[in-house]
């Protein structure tokens, strides 16, 4: 299951209290207040790691608190400090504060790198014993503090896949199929629409140790960027791509106009984000296998190219186009990372 939004209570330990403790020795008629201070409590941290790529971790466990600090001792003894608790979280995970009234959400990281850590919750401090209040006029204090409490926070988790590149179009369009075909991934394939509820990731590899990640972001339709269909839930995970590859499908089974539905997916896009639209693209006919009106593909390859956009026929059942579409993927992904491209 792909979880990429959730919310979670956190809560950081809450100082220990100061000693209130007098020194009592032998041959030592006057020993004098010895009551350490209490430790800090410990801080809730998040911290961006590879070895998860969901939030459903949350859903199941949305509360997280922290070990409070050691009381105080005498003969001046300090509590322990209790160690921070740390949340892992996808890299690539958004980090904001909820106010939980308003419902008002307030960033507060990024984490876009494995091991980048956010302080979420602070620890309460531990209290003063009662040997810090010792003074000229006041040899013998009784007085001591309690432990400051722990911040408390509602948070917001937001994942953003982080791919270079993004497959795009209309449910059925070949997404899943194409990605099948070119990593490792294994999404579910079937004739019907939405059969991809969640992204799914999947590395390329390709000669002269070049590789990338790209993206099967399931199937836009019209209005997707007011929440129709699956939504905008998914089109966020198509922010942070570097190049969008927009898959049209032209053998006709499904009733629509090819350059319709390019235009239309288009529109969604500019909607959503215009930085999103302006991304490079690379637009591709799939299920060329299947075509039983070769115009249908002259007309698109037609309106794609007066767009200055490069196109490309493939068919990712029969395997055919897809090596040249690799290295174009590459060469733009390799653009944007500013990577030389090795000569043909």
């Amino acid at each position: 299951m792909f979880v990429d939004e959730v919310d979670i209570h956190v809560t950081a330990g809450h100082g220990g209290a100061g000693s209130l403790s007098f020194r009592r020795e032998k041959f030592v008629p006057r020993g004098g207040p010895d009551g350490g201070d209490g430790g800090g409590g410990g801080s809730v941290v998040i911290v961006a790691t590879d070895t998860k790529n969901t939030l459903i971790d949350f859903r199941f466990h949305p509360e997280f608190e922290a070990k409070r600090g050691g009381h105080g001792q005498g003969a001046n003894k300090t509590g322990q400090t209790a160690y921070d608790l740390e949340i892992p979280v996808p890299v690539g995970t958004l980090v904001f504060e909820k106010d939980p009234e308003s419902g008002d959400v307030t960033p507060m990281a990024d984490l876009t790198e494995e091991g980048q850590r956010v302080l979420v919750a602070k620890g309460g401090r531990g209290g003063r014993g009662n040997a810090r209040f010792v003074s000229s006029t006041n040899r013998a204090p009784r007085r001591t503090e309690p432990g400051e409490d722990g911040e408390e926070r509602f948070i917001r988790l937001q994942l953003k896949l982080i791919a270079d590149a993004g497959l795009i179009g209309f449910p059925n369009a070949g997404k899943s199929t194409l990605i099948s075909r070119i990593s490792a991934a294994r999404p579910k394939i079937a004739d019907y629409p939405f059969t991809t509820l969640f992204p799914n990731l999947g590395v390329v590899t390709l000669t002269d140790d070049r590789s990338f990640v790209v993206a099967d972001v399931p199937g836009l339709i019209e209005g997707a960027h007011a929440g129709r269909g699956l939504g905008d839930t998914f089109l966020r995970h198509i922010e942070r791509t570097k190049v969008l590859v927009h898959l049209v499908d032209v053998s006709g089974a499904s009733g629509r106009d090819p350059v319709h539905d390019f235009d239309t997916i288009l529109d969604e896009l500019r909607l959503f984000d215009a930085k999103v639209a302006a991304k490079p693209q690379i637009v591709a006919a799939t299920k060329m296998d299947a075509v039983d009106d070769p115009e249908r593909v002259a007309a698109l390859e037609r309106h794609v190219r007066d767009r200055g956009l490069p196109f490309y026929r493939i068919s990712a059942v029969a395997g055919t186009g897809l090596d040249e579409l690799l290295e174009a993927m590459w060469r733009q992904i390799a653009a944007v990372r500013a990577v030389p491209v090795p000569a043909a």
